[in-house]
């Protein structure tokens, strides 16, 4: 059995590493769940870092540990997660996507369509523009 990948956008992690699991939709929570398990893969691309860190640093969301330690803990843990940097063909993706207005949700889009994973997102906007396999 293959194991399952994709990539989270910004409010999935968020609220997955905020203990907010109840605002994820069923399949989102289902692959969390899986990933903490040890039975799937969460992508986590270095734009949702940089948001999970303003929003600790604004005191919105509580993390189990520090910043620092948990982007340690997902570079170190391959198995479970994979951090994924912003790349010039993910930029490119991004040039045609401008239907979704916000540049963090474009950036997101565009990093799941370059790796061809689903994307964990309940954004309309994305869904609608990227098309694809997606998990809510």
């Amino acid at each position: 059995m293959a194991t399952e990948i994709a990539l989270l956008d910004s409010h999935a992690l968020i609220w997955w590493l905020g203990d907010e699991l109840g605002r994820l939709g069923r399949s989102a929570r289902r692959f969390v769940e899986a990933v903490d398990r040890g039975h799937a893969v969460a992508c986590v691309s270095t734009l949702s870092l940089v948001e999970l860190s303003e929003q600790a640093r604004r005191g919105r969301v509580q993390l189990p540990e520090p910043f620092e330690k948990l982007v340690t803990r997902l570079e170190s843990t391959p198995a479970r997660y994979l951090v994924v940097p912003f790349t010039a063909a993910m930029a490119v993706r991004a040039h045609d996507l401008h239907a979704i207005p916000e540049r963090g949700d474009r950036l997101i889009a565009a990093t799941a369509l370059e790796l061809g994973y689903p994307l964990v997102t309940r954004d309309p906007e994305i869904v609608a523009a990227v098309g694809g396999e997606h998990l809510w």
